[in-house]
């Protein structure tokens, strides 16, 4: 019997000296990451249930100098979009809506989109534009903007749909804006107050709330102020560029973002979606399917999740956010039980590559070390790197040309073209937005990173 207690002891030990080297490797990327400008948060890894590394990096208020801490509070941005959908899985649970709806049903405004349900809000693709574009060029940028301006705007205008419903997936903020309507409509009660009985108070999640800070500001303690790019290159919070910007004039508007929370409680939030605490292990699995588009093609996005297979992960779902100066990211490896959260409130990061190089760390592999020489490319070298990028799985183009000074550009859908500098290794950036691309030796495709996000593009023919 000793002999036994002593291999599981043996046992116990190996374990947690790997898992104690790991959180080194992890530490020690965030530490170097923080100190080269790369990266100012709060990141969490943990394997099977249990917190392996947690540690924030940075600053919580840059112009009074305060650190942030492990229990700093962040606006999510649209990771929030996974408790939209999981409001509208209880209320489909509790038989106050079907996801075949029509959106009309609860929407009345709406009803010259017959065609659009809730389960194509669920899954990006109902076609409809993107609301953003739409405030930006017809909205008062004195005034804040609520859900039902919006709605009132599409009711106005009666944009056309991109395409045909459920024809394609494009990723649409519109339609989660639209699913805290109805979740209003649904429940009787506000998105905030809904998520808060029904979600955040069950899972104990304390420091989680639904925040407008220029809308309808709370006194949340730890909160964060989100950052961008100053003249200079510094750190500056948002709000010092005025009302004339996005973050100020639709600061109203809930169920795309404005889930504020930590890393903490956004774990207790991993560990309640292995289990039937809030919703059947049946609407988990729902809530984890890829969409199936009318031609039959599967998407890659579940309800409120984005989803692959990884031939060495195994089954990962995951999410980002970008929004008034945040950053953040979730990404759960399923089948293995991983899971690691950054949350971020500084749009500064350019060269870093945490995602990637996280999922190798958890696995014990070698993480990826981008460094950026700059080079001077001729013009038919240039010329090479140009064309049409597409990534079907997110629904966005990017085209690559040159402009009249002989500078390489990119321009994503609907999007105006940006400037990139040019490095060795066939990589470029453009720093105001934290972007980076990394050509493959072909050219045929490319990796686009910002923020916590690396996205593939591959030339079209």
């Amino acid at each position: 019997m000793k002999n036994v207690f002593s291999v599981v002891i043996l046992f116990f030990t190996v374990i947690s000296f790997a898992q104690d080297e790991k959180a080194k490797r992890i530490d020690s990327l965030f530490t170097a990451m923080n100190v080269n400008n790369e990266f100012n948060g709060v990141v969490l890894f943990a394997e099977e249930g249990k917190i392996i590394h947690k540690k924030a990096y940075g600053k919580a208020d840059f112009s009074k100098d305060i650190p942030l801490s492990t229990a700093s509070v962040f606006d999510l941005a649209s990771v929030s979009k996974q408790f939209t959908a999981m409001g509208i899985v209880l209320l489909h649970d509790e038989r106050k809506l079907a996801y075949k709806d029509p959106i009309s049903k609860y929407i009345p405004e709406l009803a010259f989109y017959p065609e659009i349900t809730i389960e194509n809000l669920l899954t990006h693709t109902s076609g409809l534009t993107d609301y953003m574009e739409l405030m930006d060029a017809s909205w008062d940028h004195s005034k804040i903007a609520t859900n039902k301006d919006v709605i009132k705007t599409l009711a106005t205008q009666k944009p056309e749909l991109l395409f045909k419903t459920n024809s394609q997936y494009e990723y649409s903020n519109t339609g989660y804006l639209l699913l805290a309507s109805i979740i209003e409509k649904a429940s009787g009660m506000s998105y905030g107050d809904f998520l808060k009985k029904n979600i955040f108070d069950p899972l104990k999640m304390t420091s989680t709330a639904v925040n407008r800070p220029r809308f309808a500001p709370k006194d949340i303690p730890n909160l964060t102020k989100g950052h961008v790019n100053g003249v200079d290159g510094s750190p500056v919070p948002i709000d010092s560029y005025g009302t004339d910007q996005v973050a100020y004039f639709l600061d109203g508007i809930v169920g795309d973002g404005m889930v504020n929370s930590t890393v903490d409680d956004l774990f207790k939030w991993d560990r309640a979606l292995y289990t039937d605490q809030l919703v059947s292990k049946r609407d988990i699995e729902k809530i984890f399917t890829p969409h199936t588009l009318s031609n039959g093609t599967l998407t890659n996005y579940g309800f409120g999740w984005q989803l692959k297979d990884h031939p060495t992960y195994g089954r990962v779902t995951g999410h980002s956010g970008a929004w008034a100066g945040y950053l953040t990211y979730i990404e759960r490896h399923v089948s293995n039980d991983k899971v690691f959260i950054f949350l971020q409130n500084t749009s500064l990061m350019t060269t870093g590559n945490p995602v990637l190089n996280s999922r190798k760390l958890l696995y014990n592999e070698p993480i990826e070390i981008i460094s950026f020489i700059p080079k001077q490319y001729s013009i038919e070298e240039l010329k090479s790197y140009t064309g049409v990028y597409k990534n079907e799985y997110i629904g966005m183009d990017i085209t690559i040309e040159i402009d009249d000074n002989n500078t390489l550009t990119g321009q994503a859908t609907g999007q105006g073209a940006f400037p990139l500098e040019s490095f060795e290794d066939h990589k470029f950036k453009f720093d105001p937005a934290g972007i980076s691309i990394v050509f493959s030796e072909d050219k045929n495709s490319f990796k686009i990173k910002q923020g916590g996000s690396i996205t593939l593009f591959k030339k079209s023919k």
